[in-house]
């Protein structure tokens, strides 16, 4: 009974201590060596109860009936191992975890192609030291400075144009 309820719970030691910083391997090592005595300890216990001869004490006990009584109630004695309710939460969770993987790389691959088009589109363009400022409006609309259909004050910052605008407008007012 005991080597199929440890072998059940069995931990891959190897694959654990790859996983533990160095600023934690302390700690791994007092739990693991506090999980190997408890396994030792689990081991040092028979797998079944000891068998106990009846037969001899009902020979030697005045009343062998309460001999019977106590034969009848060792061998109706079941101790009650608890069951196992984690390992189906954590089988859960491992699948869930493998799915949000999955998304991720999908996503991620998609990112990854994306990013790949940008580059080589990049890569297309004329360099930009011999790039014209016209060169520059067609590549770049958005952020190109267009004095004739979008024009801009110094410092030509977003904010300060704002500023600049409110104060044009209060001088015409």
């Amino acid at each position: 009974m005991a080597a199929r309820r440890i072998s059940k719970s069995a931990i891959d030691w190897v694959a654990f201590s790859e996983r533990v910083p160095e600023t934690q391997r302390t700690m791994y090592q007092a739990f693991k060596s506090k999980s190997d005595g408890y396994v030792r300890k689990v081991w040092s216990y028979p797998e079944n109860p000891p068998a106990i001869d009846f037969s001899f004490y009902r020979a030697r006990v005045a009343m062998p009936a309460i001999v019977g009584e106590f034969e009848k109630a060792y061998k109706a004695l079941k101790v009650p191992y608890p069951s196992e309710k984690v390992t189906p939460q954590i089988d859960a969770q491992e699948k869930e975890a493998q799915k949000e993987a999955e998304v991720f790389k999908k996503e991620s691959s998609n990112r990854i192609e994306e990013y790949n088009n940008q580059l080589a589109w990049f890569k297309k363009l004329i360099p930009f030291d011999q790039m014209t400022m016209e060169d520059f409006r067609d590549y770049f609309p958005d952020i190109a400075v267009d004095p004739l259909n979008r024009p801009t004050f110094w410092p030509h910052d977003p904010e300060e144009e704002k500023e600049i605008a409110e104060l044009e407008a209060q001088k015409h007012h």
